[in-house]
Formats: structure tokens, sequence, C-alpha cells
């Protein structure tokens, strides 16, 4: 790789993204965009369900054996403010990034039918590039999503390095990771609600075992941006912190680069060296020369499994 050619700007963006209000959210993503291209950034992460929004702290009505009422009409809210892809807030999202010569993966909730999914979205400057969907929803995060399959599991050319993504708990999984690292991600693009210390652990572990650099940007969300008739576990003071930030930038080797960004939105940006990535995997190719293929191997089924 040229020298002139290794230095990438990539920027994570740390932001909450209000319930039941996906336009407003759609023009904040624009914003955002627009802020972190503004600072150089050619590669810009959003956090996990960023369009669609993220129902922290609500149970949907739902105990074992048993859905109530007044949980079936907050799905039906939740569905409707969940996004069709492609549509309407993907062309937005695509004619941004062609007019901003930019590449973003951004988190939404995706409407198939009847069902939800967590999904990643890739755009780049020829437009719309593809999805992932979140294929283990976490906890009572089944209650509302779907399982992806093995069909969208991309990782995007984006000039001199390849973009990947996993989404929150999806970094705890072994073979997922090692799924991802054969298929050559450079970017490890992580869209988060996990606001724990201990995540800060997780993704240092996945930069150092993928020798990739990791991009983590997760969501920073009040109480007040949800609807005042919705009722969180976590209580109704509007100043409640439900998801508390930790976006960070983490180098091939660990090192972290930007962040963690905490108790505030705002954007992180950081110079990424690719040549970095050589330097990382010369002692540790976790699907090269450190793999053993003679004693491990890994299959994964990409069949299509669903009808959108």
């Amino acid at each position: 790789m040229d020298v002139d050619e290794s230095r990438v700007a990539v920027a994570v963006v740390q932001a909450g993204a209000r319930l039941f209000d996906t336009p407003a959210n759609l023009d904040k993503a624009v914003h955002l965009v627009r802020e972190a291209a503004g600072r150089g950034a050619e590669v810009v992460v959003l956090p996990e369900a960023f369009l669609g929004g993220y129902p922290k702290g609500l149970d949907f009505g739902v105990t074992v054996g048993s859905r109530s009422p007044e949980g079936r009409e907050l799905f039906r809210r939740y569905h409707d403010s969940a996004i069709a892809v492609p549509g309407p807030e993907t062309r937005v999202l695509a004619e941004l990034t062609r007019e901003l010569g930019c590449h973003l993966v951004t988190g939404a909730v995706e409407r198939c039918g009847g069902t939800l999914y967590c999904v990643a979205l890739f755009f780049g400057p020829d437009g719309y590039l593809g999805l992932h969907r979140k294929v283990m929803p976490t906890a009572a995060e089944r209650f509302i999503w779907g399982q992806g399959d093995g069909s969208t599991m991309p990782v995007v050319e984006a000039g001199a390095a390849r973009l990947g993504a996993a989404i929150c708990w999806e970094n705890y999984m072994p073979l997922f990771r090692t799924a991802m690292y054969a298929k050559g991600v450079d970017l490890w693009c992580a869209p988060t609600v996990d606001d724990r210390d201990n995540w800060q652990a997780t993704m240092r572990h996945v930069a150092l075992e993928g020798r990739c650099f990791v991009l983590a940007a997760s969501q920073y969300l009040l109480r007040a941006d949800l609807p005042a008739d919705v009722h969180p576990v976590q209580g109704e003071d509007p100043g409640t912190v439900l998801i508390g930030g930790g976006s960070v930038i983490v180098s091939p080797l660990g090192e972290v680069l930007a962040g963690p960004l905490r108790g505030a939105e705002g954007v992180l940006t950081a110079e990424l060296d690719l040549l970095d990535l050589a330097r990382a995997r010369f002692d540790f190719d976790p699907v090269g020369h450190y793999s053993r293929p003679d004693l491990f191997t890994l299959q994964v089924d990409e069949t299509p499994r669903t009808r959108c």
C-alpha cells in the first residue's frame, strides 16, 4: 500500500434516537454525518437502532406465556417507526454519502412484513451498499426483533480498507467474529447500546484478536427521548440516563485512539494509518499464520432464509 494512501479519517457518533420519531432521527443522522464529514471523516459510524429507536427500559407487556393488549399496541407503534430497506430513509442517506463522498455505517430497525430486524446499513460514494441483520438479538430483544441469517454478513470495500459490522453483543460471538475476520475486515464497526465499563475491554479484545481497527458507536439516551406515555423501568425523571455512551476508536494493537466518550452526545474522530494493519498482523493473524486450519475449521451457512 502506498504511504500516501494509507491514512483514513474516521468518526464515531454518539447520540440518542428519539423513540417513535423516525423522521426526526433521520434529520439528526443527516446533520451528524455532515458534521463528521465536515471534520474530514471519510468513514462515519452511527449507533445501534439509530433509525427506528432502541426501546431501553420497556417490556412490551410480556410475561412468560402471555402478552398484554397494551404491549401489542406498543409494538405496533414500534413497527410503524421501523424502516423499509430499501426505502425513503435509505434513499436520503444514499444521496448524502454520494454528495459527501464518504462511507457510512448506521444502525437501524428494519421492517420486513410483520417482523423487525436490528440492522447495520452500509452506504458509500456509490449510494446504498447493503445491510447486516443482527443474527442473535439479546435477551428481551428477542420479543421485538427476529434473527438474521448468514446471507447478510457483508464486508464492504471502502477504498484501501474493508468495512464490516457486528451489532452490540454479536461482538461476543467467537464464531461470528472468526467468520468476519476470514472475510478480511479491516475497519470493524460496532454499533451498540452497551454502555458498561467492561464493554471497553471487549472492544479492545476484538481489535487485538482481529488485528483490525474498531469503531464503536453507542447511543447516549435520556428519559426525555421517550414519549411521556411510555414508562421505562429506570423512572420518569426526564434527565435519567437510559444509555450512557462509551463510544471509542481502537487500534489493531488494542490502543485507544479516541474516547471513550461518556455523559454527552458528541463525535469522536481519529486518523488511522492502515499500514498498522500489517504491522499488527506480523505476529498474529487469526485466519492466517496463527489459525491452524489443519486442526480447526469453520463452516458458515450463507443461504438466505427470509423473504425480504
